[in-house]
């Protein structure tokens, strides 16, 4: 079993009467901006062996009676049907679905915020979803003067355009499907409705990633950076910080860039100096929960090389721009990492030379490594792992979990109704066999019960695979890498 790294309960406790403090300071009256995937931080789980995959909504449950949701979402973003490439779908459809599963549990939804709305803007088909839902929506146009002219934003032809959004609860989350989706332009508008009409709500924010009180060279900093190289985030030493109490903290070069604009515009609302500091805006309780740092501190490196691996296929798949590989790049250099320390891409690419076949590695949990290699019949993904799921279970090697005769009808029915010159099974193939075959094969039927055991491994291939199988292993919580050979 693997080492853990990070308490999932006691973050949950102390992060919750981190936030419990912040309501306190203001009016019993907390917007907080949340950052981040609400849903299956598998980022995090992977860089705090320990850290629940389900964290965040399990930290929302705990004010579930004193808590409402505000999402936002930016006009040109519908009507450009812009995509989440984690999920492959619509931020439209993410922010739906993010809707009905906090629904599903309880969790109040006050409403839906369009941001940045121009006139043309065509958002009539979330407007009849939401409509149908019984969900508000709100249209917020982009803020006039802003960011410069504070006076301007600050006042009735600025903030005061915006409609206010009525809430009730203690504390409302305003939260998004996705980045640059408004939230901190939705929480200072309501802060300013809220002051007007006499109540001195306060504003916070959220986000796991940069630790504040981790260094700037600490893996798991870079490793945040390394998933957002896409985004251009840089993390830095926060300077307001530094200047405001002697000490260093780790921030984000966007919150850092636009803090004096912030700082000037609370100031305006609320007539007084709240925060001193980006850092000081936010709640991160991470760094107290880690109770392994050699656990964290590997897991991290991990996480960094995979996202180099993972930048150099984008890059060959012409997905990312060469300076995106570049960032990639000096973020192994600060740790000076190289791709020969991910330990099964090794063996995966030695296996490959050797055998002369396209060959996909996993290491189990256990640190054992399991390959499969590419054949008339499999994909190299498919047998990989058949071959895994056998050790997990301790089906002995000679027995077959789908028989020749199985493998070779598949295969020969393939050969006449496909137009891909490639009739091998693919993993998501093999997975729908074995379902079929384990009506009746109780051996399968245990196989397929110890699945689970599967999540957490890692896998590499000497390939770039196709997305369906990329998506398969995915699915059974394998974090993959590949050689960016197409």
């Amino acid at each position: 079993m693997d080492r853990v790294g990070f308490d999932s309960d006691k973050y949950l406790k102390i992060q919750s009467e981190k936030i419990s403090e912040r309501i306190k300071m203001f009016d019993n009256k907390l917007y907080l901006e949340f950052g981040g995937k609400i849903f299956d931080d598998y980022h995090a789980s992977r860089v705090l062996p320990g850290f629940r995959p389900d964290n965040k909504i399990r930290l929302l449950q705990q004010f579930k009676d004193d808590l409402e949701v505000i999402f936002c979402i930016n006009a040109s973003d519908i009507e450009k049907s812009k995509i989440r490439s984690d999920y492959g779908i619509s931020y439209e459809l993410e922010l739906i679905r993010l809707i009905e599963k906090l629904q599903e549990l309880g969790i109040l939804i006050n409403s839906v915020v369009v941001t940045m709305y121009n006139e043309g803007n065509n958002i009539s088909h979330l407007k009849k979803i939401l409509k149908e839902r019984k969900i508000k929506m709100y249209i917020h146009k982009p803020t006039e003067g802003y960011p410069d002219n504070v006076d301007l934003i600050v006042s009735e032809d600025g903030y005061g355009k915006n409609p206010y959004i009525e809430t009730t609860k203690k504390l409302v989350v305003v939260t998004a499907p996705g980045p640059n989706s408004g939230k901190l332009g939705t929480c200072l508008s309501q802060l300013y409705h809220e002051y007007k009409k006499g109540v001195k709500a306060g504003y916070a924010k959220f986000e796991t990633f940069p630790v504040w009180n981790l260094s700037l060279l600490d893996p798991v900093n870079i490793a945040y950076e390394a998933a957002t190289a896409d985004l251009k985030d840089v993390n830095m030493i926060d300077p307001f910080h530094l200047e405001a109490y002697g000490e260093y903290a780790v921030n984000y070069n966007r919150d850092i860039s636009t803090f004096p604009i912030l700082k000037n515009i609370l100031m305006k609302i609320t007539g007084e100096e709240i925060y001193k500091s980006p850092t000081d805006m936010g709640v991160n309780m991470i760094k107290q929960c880690i109770i392994d740092q050699d656990v964290v501190k590997q897991a991290s490196i991990d996480e960094i090389i995979r996202r180099y691996y993972n930048t150099l296929c984008d890059y060959k798949q012409k997905i990312c721009d060469e300076t995106v590989v570049e960032q990639a790049k000096s973020l192994m250099d600060k740790l000076e990492l190289s791709l020969s320390d991910r330990e099964v891409a090794r063996v995966a690419n030695e296996k490959a030379k050797q055998k002369g076949v396209n060959v996909l590695a996993i290491k189990l949990n256990d640190g054992r490594i399991v390959t499969g290699k590419e054949s008339k019949i499999l994909s190299c993904a498919s047998a990989a792992f058949l071959n895994a799921i056998k050790e997990i279970t301790g089906i002995p090697d000679k027995e077959y979990l789908l028989s020749p005769a199985v493998l070779d009808g598949i295969y020969k029915m393939k050969q006449k109704t496909s137009y891909d010159t490639s009739y091998f099974l693919d993993l998501p193939e093999v997975l729908i066999a074995l379902s079929i075959c384990s009506v009746t094969n109780p051996i399968i039927e245990r196989a397929i019960e110890e699945l689970g055991n599967l999540r957490g491994c890692d896998a590499h291939s000497s390939y770039i695979i196709d997305k369906g199988e990329i998506n398969a292993l995915k699915n059974l919580g394998i974090s993959l890498t590949c050689e960016p050979i197409m």
